[in-house]
This record gives C-alpha cells, sequence and structure tokens, in this order.
C-alpha cells in the first residue's frame, strides 16, 4: 500500500543548481531523489512546493512522494539526515492523504530577501545576502514595495520560463500579493513578501526594481505603471541568487 509522504526540509542552495533536477548539475530535488532511493530501495522524484533557482536557500521547502516502504517516519527523518550532505537537512516528516500534493495544494508562500548594507560584508554572511552598500533611499523602497499588494498580473516581473505555469499549474500571470514590506535589521535592509504564488525570477526582479527606486532612477509611483506594462523590458534587472531564501510554504 502507498503512503503519502511530506517532507519539511531547509537547504543552502549555494553549491546546487537549483530544486529541479538535471542532467549533469547537483540539485536539491536529484540529491533528495538519491537519498529516498537508497533508503527505499524506489525510484521516486519528490515534487516540491516550487522550484527555487540555483544559489536561492530555503527555511521551509515542502516536497512530497509516494512509498511503499514500510519505514516509520520518525526513522525516515533520521535516516534522510544521515545519507543527506549537511547543506540539506530534513527538519520534519509526515503521512498525508493520498490527496495532499506539495505544490498543487499550497495556498500561500513566503520569501525573504537580503540586502547587506555595511561597508565590508562579512565572509561568513557573502552566501546569504545581497551586499549592496551604495547609497539608497530606504524609504521610497519601502514605498514601492508596499504598491504590489494586491492582485496584479506580473509579467513584468517575470522571467521567460521554459516551463511556464508549471509552479501553480495555470498559464496565468495574476497573482496575489498579501504583504509587500521592507524592514532595517541591523546592517541589513530585508525584504519579506507572502502572496498566493511566485512567477519565474518574480522576487528577484522585484528587488532589482525597488533598487532602481532606491538609486533614485525610479519613483515609487512608477510601479503601477510597469506592472501594467506587462513587459520585462520595463522592470529592474534581476537581483543576485544569494540573497533569497523561501521562509515557508502554507495549505
Amino acid at each position: 500500500m502507498l503512503r503519502n509522504l511530506k517532507l519539511t526540509l531547509s537547504y543552502d542552495g549555494s553549491d546546487f543548481s537549483g530544486w529541479q533536477v538535471q542532467p549533469d548539475a547537483s540539485t536539491i530535488q536529484g540529491t533528495l531523489a538519491s537519498a529516498i532511493g537508497r533508503l527505499t530501495g524506489e525510484n521516486v522524484l519528490p515534487q516540491g512546493s516550487g522550484r527555487t533557482d540555483a544559489g536561492v536557500h530555503a527555511l521551509a521547502q515542502v516536497a512530497t512522494f509516494s512509498t511503499a516502504s514500510p519505514i516509520p517516519v520518525e526513522n525516515f527523518l533520521k535516516a534522510l539526515n544521515d545519507i543527506l550532505p549537511p547543506s540539506i537537512r530534513i527538519l520534519e516528516v509526515k503521512e498525508v492523504s493520498a490527496d495532499f500534493h506539495a505544490r498543487k495544494s499550497a495556498k500561500a508562500k513566503t520569501y525573504r530577501y537580503r540586502i547587506c548594507r555595511a561597508a565590508i560584508c562579512s565572509p561568513f554572511l557573502v552566501r546569504y545576502v545581497w551586499h549592496f552598500p551604495y547609497p539608497i533611499a530606504e524609504n521610497a523602497m519601502s514605498n514601492a514595495a508596499a504598491a504590489i499588494v494586491g492582485e496584479h498580473d506580473f509579467t513584468s516581473f517575470a522571467a521567460v520560463d521554459p516551463e511556464r505555469g508549471q509552479e501553480n499549474n495555470e498559464v496565468s500571470n495574476v497573482r496575489t500579493i498579501f504583504s509587500s514590506r521592507f524592514e532595517r535589521q541591523n546592517d541589513e535592509f530585508v525584504y519579506t513578501v507572502r502572496g498566493s504564488g511566485f512567477l519565474h525570477h518574480m522576487v528577484r526582479n522585484l528587488v532589482g526594481t525597488f533598487i532602481l527606486v532606491g538609486k533614485g532612477t525610479l519613483q515609487p509611483q512608477d510601479v503601477a505603471p510597469i506592472l501594467a506594462a506587462r513587459d520585462r523590458s520595463a522592470a529592474g534587472a534581476t537581483a543576485p541568487a544569494s540573497g533569497l531564501f523561501l521562509v515557508s510554504v502554507e495549505y
């Protein structure tokens, strides 16, 4: 009898080519599938709540997979962490109903982007932030961030994705943002956004645009016309992957 298992996992994405399995590349999904295979003898491909890009981190990514293995969930947790590299940790294993799916069942996600504002960035921090020590108007960036709250077509902030629509099983680029804000945390300017779903590179493209507002190249009131343009070239450049974290997935 097949069981549907839900994994909550955390990872440092610095040395991986993103979530999605790829030939001849080290990925989170591929590494996790290999570990499960070693444990159960099965050929499974765990499905994540979304596909984090190369270099992006996760505090609590969610994945599901089916297994015929009778191994108790607490033993799965210990055994997988014994097999996986230290950069990937399983935080929880739960048995869930057959109709639960990590991506299709998700109701909301929260992402965080960390910008280091210090003149010198510690070598022990640089893998987890975007080091940006140059002058920026942080209040203007906060105002710009607030402008994306609500339901919008985010085409202007979406990278061209060859597998467009896979994240939410749809083709529409309309998403609902529940909250979008910046907060100063000592030497870091941290952006946190919670939404119904996110498009390819969307958070990093938002941050890249907010930086242009901080530099004065754009104004906070320019965000609405950029959204309305539905044109990727209207928005800013893609912020580096290192500062981005998937914080949580809600069901």
